[in-house]
């Protein structure tokens, strides 16, 4: 849940009475500030602004040449959107299992995942804590494939001391009303590669290096200007919420840990959240178990949630059209895990009231 102030007001208020709303090409003055404030944020040279985060997924794959036959490696335990996207492209789906201490993609089951028409890994930074980027950097480098890495709810997460998404071909980010910032909608896609980044930008586009002349197969991926603008606001104010989220995980933290009902969430040196999730663990709970915490944390009006109860693999559309790997560890945590709110508007208080409520009830 994010925080808008007078600022973001005045920012678009700005936008509508002195233009452009738009730019033909999708590079107004405010997009263009905005992509160069991102850029700087996630440690890149290029930040590519869109319309959405599914489009920065979708683009970013057919920047590094995915094609209808080729087959990427997506997990299973995350949005939709994440395995849309290969599709849109017209590739094939692979799932791949998870990582049941981090919930994000185990480099072991992707290696084990490979064919000889994988093209791509698109691993996902889960909850807001980076998948083990590294390791799937080599995989990747050692079989010939591009990494595309869905940063959608990592804004102020780090790997390694580096802004998450750094060491992928290209990192997609959403901006989405519910993100660490928002544009309302909006999303990004950030290089280092010159070559993406110059492809990515034809793409957003309908493929026009110039008006009305197209190089390409492109979209409509455009983010209007006055997205731009708040953008442009909520950026500056990142390191405040990620701060805040941050001191109600650990307040959180200090009062669960007391619980050996509960895994709570991890986070390494190495490895440091965005705390876009607070996500707990039912140890050995069923999921008729978790359910009933779940409904008692809402009747006492605390708002708790189960992301991701049912894997892309097991929708209709995908386990009907797609040959299906055993994914014990993502069916698991899926019955089993749960989220509490620590998000800025979150007070001291309110997380003494979740923490305590939570102990009580398991």
């Amino acid at each position: 849940m994010p925080k808008t102030g007078e600022e973001e007001v005045q920012a678009v208020l700005e936008v509508i009475s002195k233009g452009p709303l738009t730019n033909a090409l999708g590079q107004g003055p405010k997009v263009l500030e905005f992509e160069k404030d991102y850029a700087k944020f996630a440690g890149v040279k290029h930040a590519i602004a869109v319309n959405n985060g599914t489009a920065a997924l979708n683009a970013a794959l057919l920047a590094v040449g995915i094609k209808q036959g080729d087959e990427v490696i997506v997990p299973s335990f995350t949005f939709v959107a994440t395995a849309e996207a290969v599709v849109f492209a017209g590739a094939k789906i692979v799932f791949a299992d998870i990582n049941p201490e981090t919930y994000t993609l185990s480099p072991e089951d992707v290696e084990q995942a490979v064919t000889s028409k994988t093209k791509a890994i698109l691993p996902v930074d889960l909850y807001g804590y980076s998948a083990d980027i590294k390791t799937l950097r080599e995989i990747a480098k050692r079989y010939g494939l591009a990494l595309i890495e869905d940063a959608a709810q990592a804004h102020g997460a780090t790997y390694q001391g580096k802004p998450a998404g750094s060491f992928a071909d290209a990192a997609c980010w959403s901006l989405y009303a519910s993100k660490n910032i928002t544009t309302g909608e909006g999303g990004v896609i950030t290089t280092d590669d010159d070559k993406i980044y110059e492809t990515l930008r034809l793409i957003r586009n309908h493929g026009e290096r110039e008006k009305y002349t197209s190089v390409l197969m492109g979209n409509n991926y455009r983010m209007p200007e006055i997205e731009a603008a708040i953008g442009i606001v909520q950026l500056k104010k990142l390191s405040s919420f990620v701060a805040k989220r941050r001191q109600n995980a650990q307040q959180l933290t200090s009062i669960l840990q007391q619980s050996k009902r509960l895994k709570l969430p991890v986070e390494t040196e190495i490895n440091q959240h965005s705390w876009y999730l607070y996500t707990v663990r039912l140890v050995n709970g069923t999921e008729e178990e978790r359910n009933f915490i779940l409904k008692e944390l809402k009747q006492k009006e605390i708002g708790a949630e189960a992301y991701y109860v049912n894997p892309i693999n097991t929708m209709e559309y995908y386990r009907n059209n797609f040959s299906i790997r055993a994914l014990p560890e993502t069916e698991k945590a899926a019955k089993q895990v749960f989220s509490l709110p620590v998000h800025p508007n979150v007070t001291s208080e309110q997380i003494e009231y979740i923490g305590k409520t939570l102990l009580s009830l398991v």
